[in-house]
């Protein structure tokens, strides 16, 4: 997500602007006090248990309902920040977003194998695991890596050709 002055846009890996898509996305980020900011994060609709559902998703009938969850903020206020560690990241990430209704994507520390298995018993997609220490990289690096759930939802309509 992208916003400068009072034009927020919420830009896809394919490049695509859907800020109309996600429109209480668009209205959290335009409330944000803040002259500009670039967020990464994921757009999520959950299910009635809580649990992002891919299906809900991708169905065009829940976007009213999607949130962003924010992993990291690489440049806020014209300051360029993706040469700070991602700790420093993350805590300047927290102070922007606050209350707003945006989730921080929190850290958990431990096991990544402890981990990623009680989110697949969960039913979550999956995880990643980013070096808190390493500046910002976009896309795939060896500074972070995303984990998958083979049994997700999303990973099998992948696999079956139905997504």
């Amino acid at each position: 997500m992208r916003r400068i002055g009072d034009q927020v846009r919420l830009i896809t890996r394919g490049g695509y602007d859907w800020s109309k898509r996600y429109p209480w996305i668009s209205k959290t980020a335009k409330a944000l006090k803040a002259g500009s900011f670039v967020i990464d994060g994921e757009a999520v609709v959950c299910g009635p248990d809580g649990v992002s559902d891919f299906e809900r998703l991708h169905s065009r009938a829940y976007d009213h309902a999607a949130f962003l969850y924010a992993f990291d903020l690489p440049e806020h206020d014209g300051e360029d920040l993706r040469p700070l560690p991602l700790e420093t990241r993350k805590a300047k990430l927290a102070r922007l977003i606050g209350n707003s209704g945006i989730s921080l994507s929190e850290h958990i520390e431990g096991d990544g194998a402890e981990v990623f298995e009680h989110a697949c018993r969960l039913g979550l997609e999956g995880i990643v695991s980013k070096r808190r220490d390493l500046p910002y990289r976009p896309g795939p690096c060896k500074a972070w890596i995303k984990i998958k759930n083979p049994t997700s939802p999303a990973m099998l309509w992948l696999e079956d050709g139905t997504w």
